[in-house]
C-alpha cells in the first residue's frame, strides 16, 4: 500500500522536480520528511492554478492554517500530504508558525496586487522560500536549532528570485507582477507593456537588475557556508541551480517574456549530483 509519505513524494515529483531530486540525494532516513514538507509547500504554491477566483483560494490556504493551529476539523485523515507533514513537525519538532506565515504569504499569489517594493519581496520570498531550507535544516539536524537562519534567508532570497524571473511570462499573461514597484520606477518600466508581452529595454534593465540581487544573496550564501552543519547541508542543494537558470536568462537573444529558462532534466540531475558532496563549493 502507498503511505502518506510515498504520496507526498509523488507530489514533489511532479510539481516541484528540483527538490524532489534534491530530496533523493540526502540521507535516506530524512528523505520522507523533506518530501513531505516539499510537498506541503507545493500544495499551497499551486493553489492560485487550481482555482478560478481568490475566495476558495483563501479557503484553502485557511484550511492549511486551521490544520497547523490545530483547529481543522476531522478532514486531514483524508489528506495524505497533511498527515505526512503532522508526522515531521511532530517527528522533528518543527515550529509550526513558520509554516503558518507561509500559507499566510501566499495569500499575495490569489490577487494581482502588484509587489510594492524590492523589500516587499524580499519579504515574500523570505516567508515563502526561507522558511523552507532553515525547515529543511531542522529536519536534517534531528529537529535541534542548527544556526542556519541567516544563510537560509539569503538562500531563499536568491532562489525565490530566480524563481520569480523564470515564472515572467506566466504571471504576465495573467496579468500578476512580481517584479517590485521601486525597481520598475527607477528603470521606468510601465507594468502595462510587460502585460502585453512586450520585451523592453527598460524590463531588461530590471531584470539586470534583479539578477545581481539574486547574486547577491548567493554570495552571502558563500561567506557564511562554513558555518553551516555538515548534516545540513543537503537542505541547500537546490541552489545550486541558481547561477546556471541565470545565465539562462541573461543569453543573449533570450526574450524574458516569450521564452522560458529550462535546463534539461538529464543536466539538472548531473549538477545536483555533482553538488551533493560539495553544495556550497558548486555555487
Amino acid at each position: 500500500m502507498t503511505t502518506d509519505f510515498d504520496h507526498a513524494a509523488e507530489v514533489v515529483r511532479r510539481f516541484d522536480r528540483d527538490r524532489y531530486l534534491s530530496a533523493l540525494l540526502a540521507p535516506e532516513a530524512y528523505r520522507p520528511a523533506l518530501m513531505a514538507l516539499y510537498a506541503f509547500n507545493a500544495e499551497i504554491a499551486r493553489i492560485r492554478e487550481v482555482v478560478s477566483e481568490p475566495l476558495p483560494g483563501e479557503v484553502r490556504l485557511q484550511w492549511w492554517r486551521d490544520l497547523l493551529e490545530g483547529t481543522e476539523h476531522g478532514a486531514a485523515a483524508a489528506n495524505p500530504v497533511a498527515n505526512a507533514l503532522l508526522r515531521t513537525i511532530e517527528r522533528y519538532n518543527l515550529p509550526r508558525q513558520a509554516l503558518v506565515a507561509m500559507t499566510e504569504a501566499r495569500i499575495f499569489d490569489l490577487y494581482n496586487d502588484p509587489m510594492p517594493s524590492l523589500n516587499d519581496l524580499e519579504g515574500y520570498v523570505g516567508e515563502t522560500v526561507s522558511g523552507l531550507f532553515q525547515l529543511g535544516c531542522l529536519v536534517l539536524n534531528d529537529g535541534k536549532d542548527p544556526g542556519t537562519a541567516t544563510v537560509a534567508g539569503h538562500a531563499g532570497v536568491a532562489y525565490g528570485l530566480c524563481g520569480l524571473m523564470r515564472a515572467l511570462p506566466w504571471h504576465a499573461a495573467r496579468r500578476q507582477m512580481y517584479l517590485p514597484g521601486d525597481v520598475l520606477s527607477r528603470h521606468n518600466l510601465d507594468p502595462e507593456t510587460v502585460f502585453r508581452g512586450k520585451t523592453t529595454p527598460e524590463l531588461l534593465a530590471v531584470l539586470t537588475e534583479m539578477r545581481g540581487h539574486a547574486r547577491h544573496h548567493l554570495g552571502r550564501v558563500r561567506e557564511a557556508a562554513s558555518g553551516v552543519p555538515l548534516t545540513c547541508r543537503a537542505a541547500f542543494l537546490p541552489l545550486v541551480l541558481v547561477e546556471p537558470f541565470l545565465k539562462k536568462l541573461e543569453v543573449t537573444g533570450f526574450d524574458p517574456l516569450q521564452q522560458a529558462a529550462e535546463i534539461s532534466q538529464l543536466r539538472r540531475q548531473w549538477i545536483l549530483w555533482r553538488a551533493s558532496g560539495n553544495v556550497f563549493g558548486r555555487l
